[in-house]
């Protein structure tokens, strides 16, 4: 028996969603809108479009009534209740209204989660996990207040030192010093002695030239050199994968700069070609083996940001995804791995410039670090921590995969005192600093736990882009090349709503006030011209199990 009209109505009703099941629902004011059209052309995920509605207005008037039945035309904003255009909240739609007549609000009934698998395939987003609760990092307290004993500092008047060392520090019995009976010399006769930077203890992370947008990236790179060569706050960015701009290969801001290697090789044709051109070193090399938002994955650039410039710079088609290999296909352990990869990057500039790996956080992380701290070509070791990352991963990665980056730094930094070799091997930490807002506060707290060094990526983008997301699902479109900012899109006309100038600005701003936040912090603690690196006695918490697993006080 065919089914009747009727029974296809209900059934295709039975299986649409209403807008309570979605993440976000856009209220919408029909008394302030002008029909300006400007919400629904600036929607990145078309979640919103115009609509005309016919209503039935039945009235009663005069001393006998009878009703009479009037229809009235509506133009309206009507929100799409498919889950493939479902509004991710992002709020551009506000923005760009001039009369305040719609936003998204969130709904914390949703049951996107449950709905998200259309066709079979997980979820995929952008952004970091979403954990509505503080980070362990966030919980940190600085306790060390020195009154009168310690040599307490002022942090407004007292000159300080907020710097580290980027390479590996040779101990007091390996230093080639040798008297030639009036003073100490170096002999380079017989030691080889490692290349080090002196670097600002806050690094921008790797995210690289495609990941995020051709102005975004100009601008970071803008800002940094600024930070240099002007404010002499030596602040350096990694590139990420996938290769640099060729001009900025060979100029001499290379040197604040750390080339990224990755399992893909993306773009790593154009930098071999530039070696012989290049008028400065740069800063690093890091070796990427893994990352915090997919620990156990390759990257991934997807098939819709790979246009001309970026096909160019990597060397590929256009318009094809760009999967990196979860492993370096040509090492198959970690021994091998630091036998070749380490040592050939080190040959290929000469054994000038340091060369280190970066890792995923993981409970194998001390494995590496044991290997590398053998290895005296090995510069540093790079953990990024389960809160890091915003490029594609599936949502299950980026929620219930990965590693805490507190305690991992901390079990690391533990474990090079108990083989004395602490002031040796430097480790910087990554994810999640910067995750609330507490930016400085998170970087120092990572330090006082035993890192020379911590990388941001995701809080720089929100500070100097005025990135839209957040950690409650909000918009984290910075995989799907729609991003309404303009931050991590190649669509020139996303990108183009991006200005440079005011991202390069808001960098130089961002790392100032960092710097005196972090000046602040140490001076209590009588630091000025070192890092109290693992001076976790200044450090509490007030949570017990915290306070045991970190080895540090327990104050509440």
């Amino acid at each position: 028996m065919e089914p009747t009209a009727r029974q296809i109505i209900q059934t295709d009703h039975n299986h649409k969603l209403m807008l309570q099941e979605l993440p976000y629902i856009v209220r919408w004011r029909e008394d302030r809108c002008t029909r300006c059209g400007r919400c629904t052309a600036v929607c990145p995920v078309k979640a919103i479009m115009p609509a005309v509605y016919t209503q039935k207005i039945v009235s009663s008037e005069g001393q006998t009534p009878f009703p009479k039945t009037t229809k009235r035309i509506i133009h309206a904003v009507r929100q799409i209740n498919d889950i493939d255009r479902y509004c991710t909240g992002c709020g551009t739609c506000a923005l760009v209204c001039p009369n305040n007549a719609i936003e998204p609000e969130f709904n914390p009934r949703n049951k996107f989660l449950t709905l998200k698998n259309k066709g079979g395939q997980p979820f995929t987003r952008g952004g970091r996990r979403n954990d509505p609760e503080p980070s362990t990092i966030d919980k940190l307290k600085f306790t060390r207040i020195s009154m009168l004993t310690d040599p307490a500092l002022d942090a407004g008047r007292h000159e300080f030192h907020i710097r580290t060392l980027l390479g590996r520090n040779l101990s007091p019995d390996q230093l080639p010093l040798i008297s030639d009976g009036t003073k100490l010399v170096v002999d380079k006769s017989n030691t080889f002695i490692p290349p080090i930077r002196e670097i600002f203890p806050i690094r921008i992370g790797s995210m690289s030239v495609g990941a995020l947008s051709p102005t975004m990236w100009e601008g970071l790179a803008m800002g940094i050199t600024y930070l240099n060569e002007v404010e002499k706050i030596p602040v350096v960015m990694c590139s990420g994968e996938g290769g640099m701009p060729p001009r900025l290969l060979r100029s001499r801001f290379l040197k604040y700069f750390i080339i990224q290697i990755a399992s893909g090789y993306f773009g790593w044709d154009e930098i071999i070609h530039a070696l012989p051109h290049m008028v400065e070193d740069p800063c690093a090399i890091e070796i990427k083996y893994g990352q915090g938002a997919k620990p156990g994955d390759g990257g991934l650039l997807m098939a819709y940001k790979v246009l001309k410039l970026i096909a160019q710079i990597r060397g590929v088609p256009m318009y094809v995804d760009l999967a990196s290999p979860p492993t370096h296909q040509t090492k198959y352990s970690i021994e091998e791995a630091v036998a070749k990869m380490i040592q050939s990057m080190s040959m290929a500039w000469g054994f000038r410039v340091p060369v280190y790996p970066k890792i995923s956080g993981t409970k194998t992380a001390k494995a590496v670090l044991n290997n590398l701290a053998r290895n005296p070509y090995a510069a540093a070791l790079c953990i990024d921590g389960e809160d890091g990352g915003t490029g594609a991963a599936y949502n299950v990665s980026l929620d219930k995969m990965g590693h805490p980056i507190s305690s991992n730094i901390r079990d690391c930094y533990l474990d090079l005192v108990k083989q004395g070799k602490q002031n040796e091997l430097p480790l910087i930490a990554a994810g999640g600093i910067g995750k609330k807002g507490n930016f400085a506060a998170n970087a120092a707290a990572m330090i006082m736990l035993g890192a020379s060094a911590v990388d941001t990526g995701k809080y720089i983008m929100q500070a100097a882009g005025d990135c839209l997301g957040d950690e409650n699902n909000r918009c984290n479109l910075c995989n799907t090349g729609r991003c309404p900012r303009g931050i991590t899109t190649q669509d020139p006309k996303l990108y183009r709503r991006l200005d440079a100038e005011k991202v390069a600005q808001r960098v130089v701003e961002v790392f100032k006030s960092a710097e005196i936040e972090l000046k602040k912090i140490f001076a209590p603690m009588g630091r000025s011209t070192q890092l109290p690196i693992g001076m976790s006695d200044g450090l509490s918490v007030g949570d017990k199990e915290i306070a045991d697993r970190l080895k540090i006080d327990y104050a509440c």
